[in-house]
């Protein structure tokens, strides 16, 4: 196992590069289901659209993304947004439908937006790991496989740990904005 490649070092990979392949599944995510969740109709249709992607693991187009991409990183941030997206257009398409039936109410479109963001990060973030095991020279799923070849339990259980411990945190922190928000809806819609 490298030296120096440090387990914080392989935290930071992951985390820059599930960023930077989530951040822009919700910035296109969110307002594409914003627009389908307008209209009845094509909520219907595209919800159903959306369904197709979204049963590919994304995994499994890792070898079609190498020879899309000539780029082991591009590749598993095309996969990281891939992953994401669906959920979060069909979460919020779900939204939008629920706040124009249930008289404009903001708390179900939120909690609808924040199931997308979080289902859609969880989905990132065990394609982002997977992704490294396969591809990688670093992060935590590089670390994991290379401590394993290298059969270093230890430092292979305590990337796994770190594994477990950030998915639970990122989960948790969008939990707590839906709380924020929901809460501050609520509070001006009382006013």
């Amino acid at each position: 196992m490298e030296e120096s490649q440090s387990i914080y070092q392989s935290i930071l990979a992951s985390l820059v590069l599930l960023c930077q392949g989530y951040i822009p599944a919700v910035i296109l995510g969110i307002p594409i289901g914003m627009l389908i969740g307008m209209n009845n109709v094509i909520y219907q249709i595209f919800k159903r659209i959306c369904h197709i992607p979204a049963t590919i693991p994304s995994i499994a187009l890792l070898p079609i993304a190498l020879v899309g991409f000539k780029n082991n990183q591009h590749a598993i941030l095309f996969l990281i947004f891939f992953s994401a997206i669906w959920e979060m257009i069909v979460n919020t398409g779900t939204g939008v439908q629920e706040f124009r039936r249930n008289d404009n109410n903001f708390r179900s479109a939120i909690h609808h937006t924040f199931t997308g963001l979080r289902m859609g990060m969880r989905l990132a973030w065990f394609t982002l790991i997977a992704a490294e095991f396969l591809t990688g020279s670093q992060g935590l799923g590089f670390f994991i496989w290379d401590a394993y070849n290298s059969n270093m339990m230890n430092e292979m259980m305590k990337a796994l740990l770190y594994v477990g411990t950030i998915g639970f945190l990122v989960d948790g922190v969008l939990d707590l904005a839906e709380y924020l928000i929901s809460r501050q809806v609520a509070d001006e819609q009382n006013m």
